[in-house]
């Protein structure tokens, strides 16, 4: 931390607790502008965050200010209040949803670039319908099997259907959604892919609040799928789809970690998206 301290005359304070991937501590420029210090420990979906950053440009993301690459390093723009979107009870749900919907559609926007670092999602989701498949194999974890094939089979054929591609999120979990003075909600902690933009609302959808522990989590999903789908001109059917085939390789990532209880609490949630008429 010393090398990038002394590099863009930073003054750090404590890091922000949480994340498994990065050391993030907010900082002082040498100007008084306040920034964000992110050091990411090397790993794949950290590998084209810089260049997400300078495609979107400030446009529904926070601002990309300096990049240090031998030390994954990047300098960016500081959210203030900075409290994410999901403890933002002046909103209701409804209004949370459809301002993490209005982010994303913004995103999207940013053209595809014509030679990249970006992944495309096709490759890195027919990799998880390979290691689902090992999983379910080696670990008989006692889930549905038809369930899981059915995951397994949208990981490998969802990309090849989409009408269009974007610049996907990744993560777009509305702890990632933080208040800011420059717009009213800017994303961070990108982890982007090349590929069909209704792969991004589901953490949105689920994560905003607990809708699968109301009394019909079957109508509250499928009211909130319909109203990100309109938001976003997206097709609800492929947003439930996106859904079952990410809990289920969540599902089985998670048994292969151990944790049995998340593992089936993630299959209980594919299968009540299996079951949206």
């Amino acid at each position: 931390m010393a090398a990038l301290r002394s590099r863009w005359s930073l003054r750090l304070e404590a890091p922000f607790h949480g994340g498994s991937c990065s050391w993030v501590a907010p900082a002082t420029l040498p100007d008084g502008s306040p920034a964000v210090l992110k050091v990411s420990w090397p790993h794949r979906e950290a590998a084209s965050e810089a260049e997400a950053l300078c495609l979107w440009a400030g446009n529904g993301s926070v601002r990309l200010l300096q990049e240090d690459p031998e030390h994954h390093a990047l300098l960016l723009e500081r959210c203030i209040p900075g409290h994410p979107l999901r403890s933002a009870f002046d909103l209701s749900t409804e209004g949370r949803l459809l301002a993490g919907a209005e982010i994303l559609r913004e995103l999207w926007q940013a053209p595809l670039p014509e030679h990249t670092g970006f992944e495309r999602m096709a490759n890195v989701t027919a990799e998880w319908a390979d290691l689902a498949e090992e999983r379910m194999e080696r670990l008989r974890p006692g889930f549905d099997p038809g369930l899981v094939a059915h995951g397994i089979r949208l990981l490998r054929e969802l990309p090849a259907t989409a009408s269009r591609q974007v610049v996907v999120r990744g993560d777009f979990n509305p702890g990632n959604v933080i208040a800011a003075s420059r717009r009213p909600w800017l994303a961070i902690d990108a982890k982007p892919m090349i590929g069909d933009p209704a792969y991004d609302p589901w953490p949105l959808v689920k994560q905003i609040d607990g809708p699968l522990a109301c009394a019909d989590p079957h109508s509250e999903l499928a009211e909130r799928l319909a109203l990100i789908a309109d938001a976003l001109a997206e097709d609800a059917g492929r947003l439930q789809a996106w859904g079952i085939a990410r809990r289920v390789e969540s599902a089985l990532c998670l048994a292969a970690d151990g944790d049995a209880q998340a593992s089936h609490h993630a299959m209980r949630e594919a299968r009540i998206l299996a079951d949206l008429v």
